[in-house]
Formats: structure tokens, C-alpha cells, sequence
């Protein structure tokens, strides 16, 4: 089976791409990256691709002329690469709907919450603050909202009253690191059907 090609944005360390890179050796994913692009040209993400031999290049938003500028840099390495899906790990921008609309449900997102409950950023501290009992991760679709997109899977962990942003952040990573190999490998093998708002997978 021809392995699907993958491209993963991201703005900072990486951790999930790193994830999903374990993920791919231990043969869960029947995929490879072949492309990493971030917004910030010290993002350690580049670092990590450089030493797996990863093609990868940063598009800063400041050197381009607009968002559709931006954009349209991130589309044409992405397609350069002959990408078939991008996945966003840590991406900290939203993408426009007419970016969206060119990866029809081929663009996925992993965000530190249940959604959708605490959208946007800093979802832990959101979640901190509004006292909930579990929090946890969830890997959706990208779709023309801020994460709005069908749900593919989702992880809970508890919190606790005593929590940190940092030890509720940490834990909620951790379910972060499973979800998005799983999800990958999920769109990989071509179990993921869209139905509406839901996602079914197939046995």
C-alpha cells in the first residue's frame, strides 16, 4: 500500500510532530512526512525535521506581504511536496476559509480541549479557571471556523482542584501525543468518513 504524504505546520518545539514521526517507525502509520513548515524561522520543529532528513522551510508571516501572501507560500510548499494531508501541531495561526476550502477535509488540528468547550487559545488555562472536573485533547477536521471542524478523537484526563496550568498542560500533552498518531493513521488508512458535523470510522 502506497504510503500517503504528509505535511505538518507548526509554530513551536514539536512535540507532536515528533509523535507522529515515533509513530510512522513503529509502522502505526502508513504515511510519511515530507514536508515541515513553520511561521517562526527558530521553531525547534525545523531542528527536529532537519534531523530526521525532513525537507522543511519556515514562511514568516512578517516577510510576506499579506495573509493571502502567507498562505499561498505555506500552499505551494505544501503542493511542491505533493502533500495529500497537513496536519497542524501546534500551528498558532488561524487559516482562512479559501485556504480551508483547498484541503477539504485534509487539513486536521489537534487543540488542548474538549470541544467544544474552551476554543481558542490557552484552552487549559480557560479550563483552569472555569473549575472543570476532566479536560483532555481533541483531533478535528479544519473547517472554516476556529476550531470548529468535525470531531475525529478525543482524550480525557482529570483535573484537579490543585492543578497548574503546567501540570494540567503536561497532562493533557501527554493524551496529545497518542491522539494525533492515532487520528493520522486513522485518515492514512483511509477509515475517516464525514458525514455532516460527525466522523464515522470504519471498521
Amino acid at each position: 500500500m502506497t504510503k500517503r504524504r504528509i505535511g505538518v505546520i507548526v509554530s513551536g518545539r514539536g512535540s507532536n510532530l515528533q509523535a507522529i514521526l515515533e509513530a510512522i517507525k513503529q509502522d502505526d502509520i502508513n504515511g510519511e512526512v515530507v514536508v515541515v513548515i513553520s511561521d517562526k524561522e527558530d521553531a525547534y520543529a525545523l531542528t527536529r525535521a532537519a534531523e530526521a532528513h525532513i525537507h522543511h522551510v519556515a514562511v514568516s508571516r512578517k516577510a510576506c506581504v499579506d495573509k493571502t501572501d502567507f498562505e499561498n507560500k505555506i500552499d505551494a510548499a505544501l503542493r511542491e511536496q505533493q502533500v495529500e494531508l497537513v496536519v497542524l501541531a501546534g500551528f498558532m495561526r488561524i487559516l482562512s476559509s479559501s485556504f480551508v476550502s483547498k484541503w477539504k477535509n485534509a487539513v486536521i488540528n489537534i487543540h488542548p480541549a474538549l470541544l467544544p468547550a474552551f476554543k481558542g487559545l490557552d484552552a487549559q488555562g480557560q479550563a483552569l479557571e472555569y473549575g472543570v472536573k476532566v479536560a483532555g485533547c481533541t483531533v478535528h477536521f479544519v473547517d472554516e471556523g476556529m476550531d470548529t471542524g468535525p470531531i475525529i478523537l478525543q482524550k480525557v484526563v482529570p483535573a484537579y482542584a490543585e492543578d497548574t496550568h503546567d501540570t494540567l498542560a503536561d497532562r493533557i500533552l501527554e493524551q496529545e501525543h497518542l491522539a494525533l498518531p492515532e487520528a493520522v493513521g486513522l485518515w492514512c488508512a483511509d477509515k475517516l468518513e464525514v458525514r455532516g458535523r460527525k466522523v464515522f470510522i470504519k471498521k
